[in-house]
């Protein structure tokens, strides 16, 4: 039934908590096993229950909202639950920026004996000279080369940049009512998105195969694809949100005044285009 609007919902019990549970037990508990030379079984099972999990959670929250269930509050939860996860996604890639600069600026520095740490040099790393990119004093993972920031990354970074604008574009059509402006908006943006993770897939053969860049070459290596590889994951998930919002858009799905599900995703969109934005800039660039 419809909420009142001074009425305060309060949703039906469900089972997806529980499932949701048991399926991250089962790939994490998985993941530790493997690493430990066992099966990868359990973390594939547990990587199948949790997509049982989200398809069948988001499921009954996109059918509650056709039918009319939510009001107005359940709009600002929604919008502040969001902008909390967004938050808590800020400060996670802000840990690995902030290692970066942590390695760049001062580690680094340090063991090549700049400034008043001349005894850390000479102690720890004698004759070691740092310069940034580095893979450490003891030249971990052995000779490398490094990734440019002018030939795919620059191509990615206009491709990023342009799906934010028609993103944006779609968003527009949606709050007129023009639901053609809204889907070719989204297809845009979708199809730019996996174009983005199918070049930074073939960047990531080109690393290994031609840079022998690599996880394991020092703290260059591990930073690049920390940093590149949790926002290419980000995009991945990204561009997924923004197909089932097209795939509800062709639906009928969405209004002019009721939207939030498609700004969420744009949201997340924008802020995965800003983060590559640093990311070029301080990975590839500087």
């Amino acid at each position: 039934m419809t909420q009142e609007q001074g009425s305060y919902y309060l949703p039906e019990p469900s089972h997806w908590p529980l499932v949701g549970s048991v399926g991250l037990f089962f790939l994490l508990g998985g993941f530790a096993a493997f690493l430990d030379g066992a099966s990868a079984l359990w973390m594939a099972i547990g990587a199948v229950i949790i997509l049982i999990m989200l398809f069948g959670w988001f499921g009954t929250v996109i059918r509650e909202s056709e039918a009319g269930m939510y009001n107005d509050q359940v709009d600002r939860t929604f919008r502040w639950s969001m902008s909390w996860f967004i938050f808590s996604e800020v400060m996670f890639f802000a840990a690995f920026f902030g290692a970066l600069f942590y390695a760049r600026v001062l580690s680094g520095p340090w063991l090549g004996g700049e400034g008043s740490n001349v005894m850390t040099n000479e102690v720890l790393w004698k004759g070691f000279e740092f310069m940034w990119p580095s893979d450490g004093p003891a030249a971990v993972g052995g000779d490398y080369q490094v990734m440019g920031a002018w030939g795919i990354p620059a191509i990615n970074t206009l491709i990023l940049l342009t799906s934010g604008v028609t993103v944006t574009w779609a968003h527009w059509g949606v709050k007129k009512g023009n639901r053609g402006q809204l889907i070719l908006g989204l297809f845009a943006t979708v199809a730019l998105g996996f174009v983005f993770v199918a070049l930074q897939a073939y960047e990531y053969g080109h690393a290994y195969n031609d840079l022998n860049l690599k996880l394991t070459t020092g703290i260059y290596g591990s930073t690049f694809y920390m940093l590149t590889g949790f926002h290419g994951l980000h995009v991945t998930i990204g561009a997924i949100m923004l197909t089932v919002m097209l795939l509800r858009s062709i639906k009928g799905h969405f209004t002019a005044e009721r939207h939030f599900a498609f700004e969420a995703a744009a949201w997340y969109w924008h802020f995965v285009d800003v983060v590559w934005l640093g990311l070029f800039i301080f990975v590839y660039w500087l």
